[in-house]
């Protein structure tokens, strides 16, 4: 079977891809690692205007109504210019949470849709709500059911740019699959990966063009080039994995047991793939690539930080296995 991407939703990538590079990131994420979140808010609320935030949202309630295979496609872009901010959870999940409580809480579909901020805990598999101080909406979800959350101490994550805290549960304000959720957030965070792993593999091929040693052009030297081709074969062969999981998510909108399969071998794939990347790329930089003062470093962070988010390697290798069991 052949997969290929509509023209319209290239054209919605590119106009994303445009406005966050015209959109200094670096210094806007800088700004954020400092307390700044204004920079980064303003960014956020650019890209809702492109309608990247009301991608999951129904049209009824002012959304666009598409599907996980567009979402995926947003938030890959999103995830090369590492965009702060519960960025996942406010395009992947918050919407499937809105959409549970339309009956209870109408307006807040609405507010997504505009570019408010979310940030959701799964207990024991998503426990820490990322960048509560930004969300204007703050949810636990646990066994099928949803409570608001009060955020507690918020701790540095390894990414300077993201904070994290364990949110205190309060009411229950509706029910929605636990399973569902952690599908729409396992499958986001893949998405932020993969552009990061494309991100830091463009970022090192340039440097290798650039940089010399001992007379020559590093990128002239074997070794180095198949430690790059490698990268690029792992993210390329991880990609089929991404959109099965993004076509299993969006044919499957009220059976989520039949996604989890696709969804979590698309998370371990994409999630190891951009890891060799980053490690490729902080070998080819050298430890200056690792330096806050280095563009490199704020994607080396926040891929490290992406690794346990929505779930461990090891949590989603055993989704896999549990599903080929049960189907065998």
């Amino acid at each position: 079977m052949r997969f290929s991407l509509d023209p319209e939703i290239i054209d919605f990538a590119a106009s994303i891809d445009s406005l966050l590079a015209k959109s200094d990131m670096p210094s806007v994420i800088r700004a954020w690692s400092a307390g700044d979140t204004g920079p980064g808010t303003t960014v956020w609320g650019r890209v809702a205007e492109t309608g990247a935030a009301a991608l999951l949202i129904d049209e009824d309630a002012g959304g666009a109504g598409a599907t996980a295979v567009e979402a995926v496609v947003a938030l890959e872009v999103m995830g090369r210019y590492a965009v702060p901010g519960p960025v996942t959870e406010s395009v992947m999940v918050a919407p499937r949470i809105a959409a549970a409580l339309n009956a209870t809480a109408p307006d807040t579909a609405g507010e997504l849709a505009g570019g408010a901020f979310a940030s959701v805990a799964v207990p024991g598999v998503s426990p820490f709500a990322p960048d509560a101080h930004v969300a204007a909406h703050l949810w636990i979800a646990d066994d099928d059911k949803v409570f608001t959350g009060e955020a507690g101490e918020a701790r540095r994550s390894v990414d300077r740019a993201r904070t994290v805290t364990t949110p205190t549960r309060g009411d229950q304000v509706g029910a929605a699959s636990t399973v569902d959720l952690v599908n729409h957030g396992a499958l986001g965070t893949a998405a932020q990966l993969m552009g990061l792993g494309r991100a830091m593999l463009d970022m090192s091929v340039d440097y290798a063009t650039q940089r010399s040693q001992y007379g020559k052009v590093i990128g002239q030297y074997q070794a180095l080039k198949h430690q790059l081709a490698e990268v690029a074969i792992a993210l390329e062969m991880a990609r089929p994995l991404l959109w099965a999981g993004a076509l299993a998510v969006a044919e499957n909108p009220d059976d989520p047991a039949a996604a989890v399969r696709d969804v979590s071998a698309a998370r371990v794939a994409v999630a190891d793939a951009a890891y060799l990347s980053a490690r490729t790329a902080l070998q080819i930089h050298g430890a200056i690539g690792y330096t806050l003062e280095h563009d490199l470093g704020l994607l080396l962070t926040k891929t490290r930080a992406l690794q346990t988010a929505w779930g461990t390697q090891s949590y989603h290798r055993g989704r896999v296995l549990d599903s080929l069991e049960s189907a065998r």
